[in-house]
């Protein structure tokens, strides 16, 4: 299984725009979308090119490849505009064995960077994958890989950013 792994959007339509080209060029199973797609939210400054109408086209676009969770900054009207779900806390993808426990960072998370230190059950082997810091991770914890594609709108490490996962192994990709 392959994966184009984002988050924190935040409306910055065009590094949508790079994500989208990404997302064509390697052609994944499934795109993870790991939330704060479309608000910028109070604590961030207003992205340059945030344009969320045009993010929402562009995600919409690719609606049927899409699993989604709620980042801090999604609303109920986010869910009203969205082709896909995107209110839950979590989702698991199972992929031969090895579960991928996806999730903002805000709920569920490992404790670096300011995400909340609450760890779902996992096994030696599966993954977390979380956003929410707006920082790259790939570390692991007692056997359990933590992966953090950093952020496609704000980053706060400078390089907006996504994920691959391709048959259990992650990587960070610039934009």
């Amino acid at each position: 299984m392959k994966l184009v792994i984002a988050s924190d959007i935040h409306g910055a339509a065009d590094w949508c725009a790079k994500l989208m080209d990404a997302i064509e060029r390697e052609s994944p199973d499934r795109v993870v979308l790991l939330g704060d797609e479309l608000y910028h939210g109070p604590r961030n400054d207003l992205p340059a090119d945030y344009a969320p109408k045009r993010v929402i086209e562009m995600l919409n676009s690719i609606a049927d490849r899409v699993v989604a969770v709620r980042g801090n900054c999604e609303a109920e009207v986010d869910q009203m505009v969205l082709d896909f779900p995107c209110m839950d806390d979590y989702a698991t993808l199972d992929d031969g064995g090895q579960q991928l426990f996806l999730t903002h960072g805000h709920v569920w998370g490992p404790g670096f960077h300011n995400s909340i230190e609450h760890m779902p059950e996992l096994v030696e082997g599966d993954a977390l994958l979380y956003g929410h810091t707006h920082i790259k991770v790939l570390s692991q914890i007692d056997g359990i890989t933590i992966f953090n594609p950093g952020s496609v709108g704000i980053p706060k490490d400078g390089s907006h950013s996504y994920g691959v996962y391709d048959r259990g192994t992650f990587k960070h990709r610039e934009l």
